[in-house]
């Protein structure tokens, strides 16, 4: 019997790797549409403004007004995705902030601004058009 444990290791890690990952936030869909008049969304009347919108993406959308135009986030922690925590916006509302462990992001760009957050917030691409806002992915 010719043994060749180098297989037999390969196609255990192999299997043991294959499980689901956790450490991104799921891909749902997303079509939100809203005039950018609606007295929700006064917030974004300017740079720097943000507002949450629920009922959409994981955990619901943070729109955020930069100096170019618009942002929107899923409202989902990139740490820990799997727990599904709601970011909570700051005030001011240039950070977010995840209130089950204390990680916080940049709403200019998402990125992480203290850890325990290494990985951005997860985007949607926005649209304006004729006074309406569109987020989509």
């Amino acid at each position: 019997m010719i043994k060749k444990p180098g297989i037999i290791a390969l196609l255990i890690l192999s299997w043991f790797g294959c499980g689901k990952s956790t450490d991104y936030v799921p891909s749902v869909a997303v079509n939100f549409q809203m005039a950018l008049n609606d007295p929700r969304l006064a917030a974004l009347k300017n740079p720097g403004g943000a507002v949450i919108i629920n009922g959409y993406g994981v955990s619901g959308l943070i729109l955020y007004r930069t100096t170019q135009g618009y942002a929107a986030y899923d409202r989902c922690s990139a740490y820990q995705p799997q727990n599904k925590c709601a970011l909570n916006l700051d005030n001011p509302t240039l950070t977010v902030t995840d209130p089950c462990s204390g990680a916080k992001w940049l709403l200019q760009d998402g990125t992480p601004a203290k850890a325990p957050a290494v990985k951005s917030l997860k985007t949607y691409t926005v649209n304006v058009s004729y006074f309406e806002i569109f987020v989509t992915n």
